[in-house]
């Protein structure tokens, strides 16, 4: 006896014949899901950093036969993070739980400070020494500095070529305080504010710890605020 075709069976016969397939299907979560879910994520956690923002999540292993999930949880691996190439998690919480990772690139482009011309080890830094050029954020190393006008009046720790890239670490603050020197040393607290004159007894940067000995022999501590002046804040 011939087995009928599928073209000459009624739709009730069509959906029984398939059933076995159209089950297992129900029983599987949708991969696309999964990666609507970390991509929504990825746009949300980058959404704040600085320049032009690109993300992309990679496609979920589609051989993955999870079973389905009504509440999809995107989250950030342990030690990972979301600059360059990184990795996002998308969860089923729950008992019977899983959770996969998705391969994510996360590319910012945005301005940096370099170096218009060749500068010196210790030379303290003017805006013509500054200029401002666009660059994948991402490629470059951590401490990249994005604002010329921050830098103006602080020194090199280095040297620098012309067109490099300024990091944080070769920048320091001016010289604010230096031991001997008279100083203005200001008192200020909740609705107080005196001034007192002495002589700096130590050397000290803009922010470092500074003292002055006041004219009755007294030391007192502060912080450097500017060349010549030492603020005590109670």
């Amino acid at each position: 006896m011939r087995r009928p075709s599928i073209a000459h069976l009624s739709l009730a016969s069509v959906l029984t014949f398939f059933a076995p397939w159209i089950a297992a299907a129900d029983l599987r979560q949708d991969l696309a899901a999964v990666q609507r879910v970390a991509e929504a994520f990825l746009r949300a956690q980058t959404a704040g950093l600085p320049g032009t923002v690109r993300s992309s999540v990679g496609a979920v292993d589609s051989r993955l036969a999870l079973p389905p999930c009504a509440a999809l949880e995107a989250y950030l691996p342990s030690g990972a993070r979301l600059w360059g190439s990184s990795t996002v998690g998308v969860r089923c919480p729950g008992e019977g739980g899983w959770s996969v990772a998705l391969p994510a690139q996360v590319n910012v482009h945005g301005p940096v400070v370099i170096a218009t011309r060749p500068l010196l080890p210790g030379q303290t830094l003017g805006a013509d020494d500054l200029a401002i050029r666009q660059e994948e954020l991402t490629r470059l190393p951590a401490g990249i500095l994005s604002d010329p006008a921050q830098l103006v009046g602080k020194s090199l720790a280095v040297g620098m070529s012309a067109h490099q890239v300024l990091r944080e670490e070769w920048v320091r603050a001016p010289q604010a305080i230096r031991q001997g020197q008279p100083v203005r040393l200001v008192a200020q607290g909740h609705g107080f504010r005196l001034s007192n004159e002495g002589v700096a007894v130590n050397h000290a940067l803009e922010g470092q710890p500074a003292q002055v000995r006041l004219a009755s022999g007294r030391t007192v501590r502060g912080v450097a605020k500017a060349p010549g002046l030492v603020e005590v804040v109670f």
